[in-house]
C-alpha cells in the first residue's frame, strides 16, 4: 500500500505575508527600547557613562515607533475589520494601551533635544492614554466578563496612566500637575483592582499557556512604574517609594525563573517582558542614587546588564521571525 508522505510546512512563499497580521503588541518593542534608552541616560547622570549610548538607543526607539506607527497605519486603512477585531480581544485588545504609552516615552526620549516638542508629543500621549485606558475599562461594566480572562496584560491599560507622570513629571504647562494627579489617581486604583483579580485567577484558575507565560512579568510594572510616577511627581524618595520599589523587586525574583525558560516558544508577545524589566532598572538606577548603598548600585547596574542582554536577544529573535516571514504570516 503506498504511504502518504507526511505534510511540508508551507514556505514563505505559499504563507500569506501581509501587514493584516502584525499585532499591536509589537509597539511593546518600542517601551523597552525607550525604557533601555532612559535607563542609559540615569547611567550617564550618575557614573559618567557616555551619553552617547542613551541617544542613540533613543535613536533606535524613535525610528522603531515610526516603523510600528506607519506599517499599523497601513493595517488599519487596509483592514479595518482586522484591527477592530484585535481590538474587541479580551486579551489582545489590551495591548493598544503599548502605544500610547510609546509616545509617552518617546516624548521623555526627544525631551533632552527640544523640550517644546516633547510637551506637545507628551500631551498627545497623555489624551490617548487616558481615552483608551476609559474606554477598556469601560467594558467590565458590560457584565458577563470570563473571569478566566484576567490576565496580566489587562493590566496595560490602567498602568499607562501611570506613565503620564513618569514621562510629564517636568513639564511646565500650568493644568500639567492637575493632569498628572488624575493620572496618579486612576493608574493606582485600576492597579490595584486589576492586580487583584490577575493574582486571583493565577491561583483559582487552570495554569497559563506557554505562550501566555511571558506576560506574568508585567505584574511587576505596577508597582516600578508606580515608584517612577510617584517619585518623579513628588521630587523625593521616601519609604512609599521604597515599598514600591522593593515589592516590585520581589515579584521580579519571583517570576524571573518562570518566564525565562527556553521551552517556552518566542512570539511577538514576549516583548511585553521588556517594560516590566526597563521599569525595574530605572527604578533601581535612582533608587541607588538616593540610598547610595554598594549592594543596591550593583543590583542596579546588574539589572542594567540583564536588561540589555533581553532587549538584545527580543531584537535578534524578532529579526529572525521577520526575515523568515513568521511574523506577518498570521502563526
Amino acid at each position: 500500500m503506498q504511504t502518504v508522505p507526511p505534510p511540508i510546512e508551507r514556505s514563505i512563499e505559499e504563507r500569506e505575508i501581509s501587514v493584516k497580521h502584525l499585532p499591536v503588541n509589537l509597539f511593546a518593542s518600542v517601551m523597552g527600547i525607550s525604557g533601555l534608552a532612559l535607563a542609559w541616560r540615569l547611567a550617564a547622570h550618575q557614573y559618567g557613562v557616555s551619553p552617547v549610548v542613551s541617544g542613540v538607543i533613543g535613536l533606535v526607539a524613535v525610528i522603531a515607533f515610526l516603523i510600528l506607527a506607519i506599517s499599523y497605519t497601513v493595517k488599519l486603512a487596509k483592514y479595518p475589520n482586522a484591527v477592530m477585531h484585535e481590538f474587541r480581544h479580551p486579551i489582545a485588545g489590551n495591548f493598544f494601551g503599548t502605544v500610547p504609552i510609546a509616545v509617552l516615552l518617546i516624548s521623555s526620549i526627544i525631551g533632552e533635544a527640544d523640550h517644546g516638542v516633547a510637551e506637545v508629543v507628551w500631551a498627545i500621549g497623555a489624551i490617548g492614554t487616558i481615552a483608551l485606558s476609559f474606554t477598556i475599562f469601560s467594558r467590565l461594566f458590560q457584565g458577563k466578563i470570563d473571569s478566566g480572562h484576567a490576565l496580566p496584560a489587562w493590566l496595560i491599560p490602567g498602568v499607562a496612566t501611570l506613565d503620564i507622570p513618569v514621562a510629564g513629571g517636568a513639564m511646565r504647562m500650568p493644568w500639567a500637575h492637575e493632569l498628572n494627579i488624575f493620572s496618579l489617581a486612576v493608574g493606582t486604583i485600576l492597579a490595584l483592582v486589576f492586580f487583584t483579580m490577575i493574582v486571583s485567577r493565577l491561583i483559582h484558575h487552570e495554569k497559563l499557556a506557554s505562550n501566555m507565560i511571558p506576560s506574568l512579568m508585567i505584574l511587576i510594572a505596577p508597582f516600578e512604574v508606580g515608584f517612577l510616577a510617584y517619585t518623579n511627581f513628588m521630587q523625593r524618595i521616601d519609604v512609599f517609594a521604597a515599598v514600591l520599589f522593593y515589592f516590585g523587586l520581589f515579584l521580579f525574583f519571583t517570576l524571573v525563573l518562570k518566564v525565562f525558560r527556553r521551552s517556552i516558544p518566542f512570539t511577538a508577545g514576549w516583548w511585553g517582558v521588556s517594560f516590566p524589566i526597563a521599569a525595574l532598572s530605572n527604578a533601581a538606577l535612582k533608587y541607588a542614587d538616593t540610598v547610595r548603598l554598594w549592594p543596591i548600585t550593583v543590583l542596579a547596574i546588574l539589572l542594567l546588564a540583564f536588561l540589555n542582554v533581553v532587549i538584545v536577544m527580543l531584537f535578534i529573535r524578532t529579526m529572525r521571525t521577520v526575515f523568515n516571514g513568521d511574523l506577518l504570516s498570521g502563526r
